[in-house]
């Protein structure tokens, strides 16, 4: 089988044991790194290469604790062994049975591999500067400590046993593989002939010294010691050169991305130019790649995997290459987070292609020791460390100097016990080839001598092992810790009581313990004094030393817990240079902090580095802190640096908790909230009963708060939801953290903004919108939703319809205008078919006008280019690009208004279908989750402990909180408490509902739902609604659907409920099952209470129009004028005002309207209803206290299953209305029920048919003819399918019939479809309802008495619209079929009777269509009533019975009348033949008698008789 289902190929080598092999090392090969299954791609090939293994060090103990790592759990932290290997696959020929069959694997003799198979043996060459180890954990800081370093066995000494043999180069590859690996230096007298080390491995022992109470440190100072080790492998650094260039170009694109996110996050302008200058920097690395790799094509040692791969790799970059120019001219805006996704998707590829699987130098190690013991260890990739001439090969830290941190080997490195450091390391390496190391220090910070070993003293080349520093430079650090932010809850109360520990170097210091808070405001500036760094001035000024932070919780017994960590470098300030801007003061910026793997939370501090001159310490700038601050010892963050702060008021409006989970199995009973932000906070007040009501007594308390002007700089604000045991004990419920308070402050309002002009009147504009254009038909939705969409017929097209009705012949002047339904036919379902329509328009639009500025955008991109960027160009661009994205709309608007202009007159005489608006997702979307006023907060239960990583955020929410928050600068303006009714008690939160319980009748309207997951194995479901609200289930099972995906519900369902209580309803979809329990399809959530409390009024959807009766009836208890003085009362708006002539005044805008309207005996009253439905549908025009109200609507909500989390499971159209009980009841509820299909009775009469094709030669006589019969059928696939008789041996294509089909049907007019009812199978439990187009189907055929009757040609009507039939036969022709078009429809609808003639058509032997025949024929419908007081018999029989057809009697003739028969053949068929064998036998009776007498004749001339 190929390819296989696994995904690695497991190779371990074993130590053979007579009790159990034990494992020695384990590799695992990734098939997808050693194949590609691309077209272009190759099966697994790898090597011959050797693969190094990794395991646990050698302690050669009975039991080592480290052992699974040499199975390959964990990474290895040591060198094991290496094993020369190759891999191929071969498909195999399936057809041999042998090889199909046989599982066991065959084991066969290798053949021998040359020698120089994997390269070239070289000489490489090591070296390593330990330049300062810090932070060494306490637990090992009593013993001397020394340092290891190691790459592959060389330089190992402690588990190395082997006593060396000095290699010399001459052996190159000889010698036996195996042997030489293991073979090592471990001496370090011990000399080759140039008298250079093979190898100095280890650091020289020494004491550490006390850092603090958890860490210590190595007084390495100016003496810092060096390793070198010499190694041999064989020479693939190509390998590793290649994996370098993709890796440099990874980190160059990941730098970038983390740029623009950055960008994004801090809402910085223009991230999307960003974003193409990295895409631009990504095609020409990949580009410059391909230059590279490509140079070194034919090396002898090179595997097939190494073509492969390269030939792969160089494809797929080229291909990158060019993707991200592409990409690059798509980047806009509005596409930036799409592309950045898929440049994502760039960056995992290229970490992937980057991987190398054949191995060539083992990894370095270094090991931290003491007392011979391995403690720590760190692993560092060769390939990272490899030295070449060209710049992109070079490894990412060849040279340089690296912080490392050291960790503790296998199980023990591992969760948290893994968090703490063992040891910081400062560490230089370099490795290369031998003859290529005359440069091997080139990166060290300068200013040092080297110290060599007494042998090497004169050796120009000859390595030190260690190096002396004399130039140092002094510096103070100054840390500037402001604050922490959305920290690890590390105490079971969901806080923690951090401080953070700032180290750099030797140094460490630590800021107060701040009790209780999640955000730490330290305000604390950290001076670490005479720290002395060695090198050259400008060194440190281009790369200073890391600072790492660690932030730990205070706790009052034990040692302090780990939080997490970070690391920043210092703005660097030399002696020489000035402290101002730009660079100093400097900014505070955020931290990432890490705990393991994962994020926990942000600091934001600021780190500068002063040089202390020759003048000591008064030279640097001072340290002015705030004065009014005096807090002892602590110096707070100078004034430069830290941010400006402003006293703001929070106010939370505290509502209510909701859906609150058990806390270890306990019902929480007496919840309270405590708010904190920046160290201050406020409690609500106690729910005494959370069962009986889950609001707060007290809604509105406040607290005060220096926050900073800058608003990316507020720390979050803090809600915790605690429960009240006995004995004033408190458990966590839950938290949640609003990390942005930007949204709840209130800014105070433009003055000069329009909105807020008072003077003077505005007359609002309130035209009805232009309509859209819509469809000629309506679209009809049938279960299975292939909407019916006609296309759209031009004005012009329509006017010549009419002249040709009007020219077409005598009869066509009576031709009427399709008239509209009057208004006892429409009903609910025509007002949402008619609203569907509008949808899809307006979805059509907005595609168009996003389309159109898209092109706009890329425009101007094409100039942005041409512009070279230059910053002041560009933000012009973008000028202009606001103004063009604001003209669309407006042109929108007057290419419509202009459109239709020649349209209205003949708009008058159509009546106009009253809408709704249909959403095409939830309610909640469009109006921004009714959060105008109340908020709500999930409640995340605390991560104790981390086995909770995993969970999802579903899981852990633990109950919501409904509130709200309002933030502002704390003296408020006048003309708030100033303004009439103002309760200092709500403080911003004015004219609020009260929150007491509220009895509400809650109406659920469930239209349809469509596109559902099938539950049941014949890929259908039986769906049925379950709406639960509080204690009231209901489940209406007993009307389920059967068999559909896409049903129809039409039904409402009332619950009584009380809110806050029962505020969530859910409406579920299920399946029925006929045994068993019935599934769940999904299900959708609605929150009513924020509906119902909304401003946005969505109780009840305001209509289009007012009317009193029919199908467009108010709703809503109360009538618009009485809805309109509610608000205007609620929102302190003067009004309204009715005045004479239509108008109304609200505040100081102005609206016009219609003053009648009809009862439903069509008489007129004056109304101001129309007037105030008016103002309510243009309430966001109300100046301060209008927003959008919600209109008369059907939403979509997509239904979702907990088991399948985030799939859609189909998506369902209803809407809710809300009335409270305390107000009038409303009426009753809206029949919105499937329509019922009506009973019709379609009559066809088969008059005649004619020029029908002749099919049969006649046995006797050979002539043409045909047996004629018609067949007729109007459901379906023929289930009620009608002949009439046969009229035999037509000659001429003439058939008389005088035959009535009876069809009987039901029909649903608005969707224009049959409806049928059958079962699927014969064992299906209920019938199947099937909706199909009305089309009636007509077939002549040949009747066969023995044979298959012959089918001869058809015509299908559909009995919407038709062609009319041709008056006589001649004018009936091919055209009726092809060019509908032109033709004038008729629908029988309407029409009722039509008679006329139609063509049979079928197609010839070139698919083409071509007449066969025609028929007239009589369609005639009825409805049930009708049918029933004038009945008719089927084919001729009574009632209302048909003539027989007068059919001529050439049919039996030869049966009859023989003489006549034979005197018809012979007169037409056999004619010519006759008279030419009578001439023939003349002339040859001739020639007979002339040959008969010629000889007489002859004798008598001779003899002259």
């Amino acid at each position: 089988m190929f390819p296989p289902l696994c995904k690695r190929i497991k190779v371990q080598i074993r130590d053979s044991d007579k009790v159990n092999d034990v494992a020695i090392g384990t590799h695992f090969i990734d098939l997808r790194k050693i194949s590609n299954e691309g077209d272009k791609g190759f099966l697994p090939t790898f090597g011959p290469a050797w693969v190094n293994m990794y395991g646990s060090t050698r302690n050669y103990t009975l039991m080592d604790e480290h052992q699974e790592l040499n199975e390959g759990l964990g990474e290895g932290v040591s060198f094991r062994a290496r094993l020369l290997m190759a891999l191929a696959v071969e498909i195999l020929d399936t057809t041999n049975p042998e090889i199909n069959s046989s599982t066991e694997v065959q084991v066969e003799q290798a053949t021998a591999v040359a020698e120089n198979c994997t390269g070239k043996m070289e000489e490489f060459f090591l070296f390593g500067a330990f330049l300062e180890a810090t932070m060494i954990d306490r637990k090992i800081g009593d013993k001397p400590i020394n340092f290891e370093v190691t790459i592959g066995n060389y330089g190992n000494q402690v588990d190395g046993v082997t006593k060396p043999v000095p290699r010399r180069k001459k052996e190159g590859g000889d010698g036996d593989e195996e042997e030489s690996e293991l073979l090592q230096n471990s001496s370090e007298d011990e000399g080759d002939e140039d008298g250079e080390l093979v190898s100095v491995s280890s650091s020289p022992p020494m004491k550490p010294l006390v850092t603090d109470r958890n860490y210590f440190h190595l007084p390495y100072f100016e003496r810092k010691p060096c390793i070198y080790i010499k190694s041999w492998w064989q020479d693939q650094r190509r390998r590793l050169y290649n994996a370098n260039i993709m890796d440099k170009i990874a980190d160059k694109l990941e730098e970038g991305l983390n740029d623009v996110q950055e960008m994004i996050k801090t809402e910085k302008p223009h991230p999307e130019r960003r974003l193409r200058g990295v895409l631009e920097e990504l095609s020409s690395g990949c580009l410059r790649f391909v230059t590279l790799a490509d140079k070194d094509q034919h090396h002898s040692s090179r595997t097939r995997l190494d073509r492969e791969r390269l030939k792969s790799c160089m494809r797929e970059l080229e291909n990158m290459a060019q993707q991200a120019t592409v990409l690059r001219s798509q980047v806009k805006k509005n596409t930036m987070k799409d592309k950045l996704k898929l440049v994502q998707n760039f960056l995992q590829k290229l970490r992937f292609l980057a991987d190398e699987p054949q191995h060539t130098i083992p990894d370095v190690f270094i090991w931290m020791m003491s007392n011979n013991k391995r403690i720590a260890y760190a692993r560092i990739p060769s390939k990272d460390l490899l030295y070449s001439i060209v710049d992109e090969e070079v490894g990412k830290d060849c040279a340089k100097v690296k912080t490392v941190f050291l960790k503790l080997p296998g199980k023990r490195g591992f969760g948290p016990a893994g968090w703490t450091v063992q040891a910081k390391m400062e560490i230089y390496l370099w490795l290369g080839l031998n003859k290529q190391r005359k440069d091997f220090l080139s990166g060290l910070p300068c200013g040092f001598e080297e110290k060599k070993t007494p042998r090497g003293q004169n050796l120009p080349s000859f390595p030190p092992i260690s190096l002396l520093y004399t130039k140092k430079q002094v510096f103070q650090l100054r840390a500037h810790m402001y604050q922490a932010r959305s920290l690890f809850a590390a105490d079971s109360s969901g806080l923690s009581d951090p401080f953070a520990r700032v180290f750099f170097i030797s140094q460490s210091q630590c800021t107060e313990v701040l009790n209780e808070t999640l955000c730490p405001t330290w305000d604390q500036l950290l001076v670490f004094d005479n720290v002395e760094l060695y090198g050259e001035a400008h060194e440190m000024r281009d790369d200073p030393p890391i600072i790492v932070i660690e932030i730990y919780d205070q706790d009052t017994v034990g040692k302090a817990d780990f939080m997490g960590r970070t690391f920043a470098k210092p703005v660097v300030k030399m002696s020489d240079e000035q402290y101002s801007p730009p660079r100093f003061p400097p900014q505070l910026e955020y931290y990432q902090i890490y705990r393991g793997n994962s994020t926990a939370g942000d600091l934001l501090a600021a780190f500068e580095l002063l040089q202390i001159g020759p003048g000591g310490k008064s030279d640097l700038p001072p340290i002015d802190g705030p004065t009014d601050m005096d807090r002892g010892p602590i110096l707070p963050v100078p004034l430069g640096i830290r941010p400006v702060l402003s006293r703001y008021r929070v106010e939370v409006l505290f509502w209510g908790l909701r859906d609150l989970k058990r806390v270890n199995l306990a019902q929480v009973d007496r919840p309270r909230v405590d708010i904190e932000c920046a160290g201050k906070g406020v409690q609500s007040a106690l729910i005494q009963n959370y069962k009986k009501n889950p609001n707060f007594s007290t809604l509105v308390k406040w607290f005060e708060v220096d926050l900073p002007e800058n608003e990316l700089l507020h720390p979050p604000l803090n809600i915790r939801v605690v429960d009240c045991r006995a004995f004033g004990r408190y458990t966590l419920v839950g938290s949640h953290a609003v990390s942005s308070l930007r949204k709840f402050i209130y800014r105070p309002p433009d003055k000069k903004a329009q909105h807020w002009n008072m003077t003077g009147e505005i007359v609002v504009n309130v035209e009805p919108e232009v309509p859209i254009k819509k469809m000629e038909t309506m679209v009809k939705l049938e279960a299975n939703s292939d909407a019916v969409v006609k296309v759209d017929v031009t004005e012009e097209e329509k006017e010549k319809k009419k002249k040709k009705k009007k020219g077409g012949g005598g009869g066509g002047g009576e031709e009427v205008e399709e008239e509209e339904p009057d208004e006892s036919m429409l009903d609910w379902w025509s007002k949402y078919f008619a609203s569907i329509e509008t949808m899809k328009e307006q979805l059509r639009q907005q595609e168009a006008a996003a389309a159109e500025a898209e092109e706009k955008e890329e425009m101007e991109i094409g100039e942005e280019t041409k512009l070279g960027d230059s910053p002041m160009k560009g933000s012009k661009a973008q000028a202009k690009h606001k103004d063009k994205s604001k003209t669309p709309k407006d042109d929108k608007k007057k290419k419509q208004q202009q459109q239709p202009a020649p349209e209205q007159p003949e708009k008058k005489n159509k009546q106009k279908i009253d809408e709704l608006k249909v959403f095409n997702k939830e309610l909640e979307s469009e109006f921004d989750n009714f959060e105008d006023w109340l908020h709500t907060f999930n409640l995340l239960r605390g991560k104790i402990g981390d086995n909770e990583d995993n969970a999802t955020e579903e899981e852990r929410i633990v109950g919501r909180f409904k509130g709200s928050v309002c933030v502002y600068k704390v003296p408020l303006p006048d003309d708030i408490t100033k303004e009439a009714g103002y309760d200092p008690t709500f403080g911003m939160f004015q004219g609020i509902p009260s929150n007491d319980p509220i009895n509400v009748l809650v109406r659920v309207y469930i239209v349809r739902a469509t596109d559902l997951h099938p539950a049941d194995i014949n890929g259908k479901a039986d769906p049925y609604i379950a709406i639960k609200l509080g204690k009231t289930d209901i489940k209406d099972k007993e009307n389920y659907i059967s068999k559909q995906l896409n049903p129809v519900f039409g039904k409402s369902f009332d619950i009584e409920a009380t809110f806050p209580m029962e505020s969530m309803l859910t409406v579920a979809v299920y399946d029925w099952d006929l045994v068993g329990t019935d599934d769940l399809i999904g299900e959708t959530k609605i929150d009513l209470e924020n509906r119902y409390y909304s401003k946005h009024r969505a109780t009840c959807g305001v209509s289009q129009t007012y009317s009193i009766h029919g199908y467009n009836a108010w709703r809503d208890p109360m009538k618009p004028s009485q809805i309109l003085s509610k608000l205007c009362k609620e929102g302190k708006v003067d009004g309204p005002h009715f005045g004479p002539g239509g108008r109304v005044k609200v505040a100081n805008r102005v609206f016009t309207g219609p003053t009648e309207i009809e009862d439903e005996n069509g008489q007129k009253k004056p109304t101001d209803e129309h007037l105030a439905l008016t103002v309510l549908r243009h309430w966001e025009d109300i100046p301060r206290a209008g927003c959008h109200l919600v209109p008369e609507h059907v939403e979509t909500r997509p239904l979702l299953n907990p088991d399948k989390p985030g799939i859609e499971q189909g998506r369902l159209e209803m809407w809710v209305d809300m009335f409270p009980m305390d107000m009038p009841a409303p009426g009753p509820a809206i029949d919105i029920s499937p329509r019922k299909p009506k009973k019709y009775e379609l009559r066809v009469i088969v008059w005649n048919t004619d020029e029908v094709i002749l099919e049969d030669d006649d046995y006797f006589t050979g002539e043409k003819s045909s047996d004629i019969f018609v067949r007729g059928w109007l459901k379906g696939q023929q289930e009620d399918k009608q002949d009439t008789d046969v009229h035999y041996h037509s000659l001429t294509g003439e058939g008389n019939f005088n035959w009535r089909y009876i069809f009987p049907f039901d029909y649903l007019m608005a969707e224009e479809k049959i409806v049928i009812s059958k079962k699927e199978s014969m064992f299906s439990w209920d019938e199947t309802e099937y909706k199909i187009p009305a089309r009636l189907t007509l077939q002549v055929w040949d009747a066969d008495h023995f044979s298959a009757d012959d089918f001869l040609g058809a015509i299908e009507l559909d009995l919407n619209r038709f062609p009319r039939g041709a008056k006589t036969s001649k004018q009936c022709s091919l055209e009726m079929v092809t060019n509908e078009a032109e033709l004038p429809m008729i629908s029988i609808f309407k029409q009722k009777r039509v008679k006329g003639w139609w063509p049979f058509v079928a197609r010839d032997e070139n698919d083409e269509l071509e007449i066969t025949g025609k028929v007239e024929a009589e369609l005639h419908l009825l409805t049930a009533e009708e049918a029933e007081k004038s009945p008719a018999g089927l084919a001729r029989n009574e009632p209302d019975p048909l003539e027989k057809p007068n059919r001529p009697d050439t049919s039996f003739i030869w049966f009859l009348n023989p003489l006549k028969s034979i005197k018809y053949l012979i007169c037409t068929r056999y004619k010519w033949l006759i008279i030419k064998i009578v001439l023939a036998l003349l002339l040859l009776i001739m020639i007979a008698l002339f040959l008969y007498s010629m000889p007489g004749y002859m004798v008598k001339k001779l003899l002259g008789a």
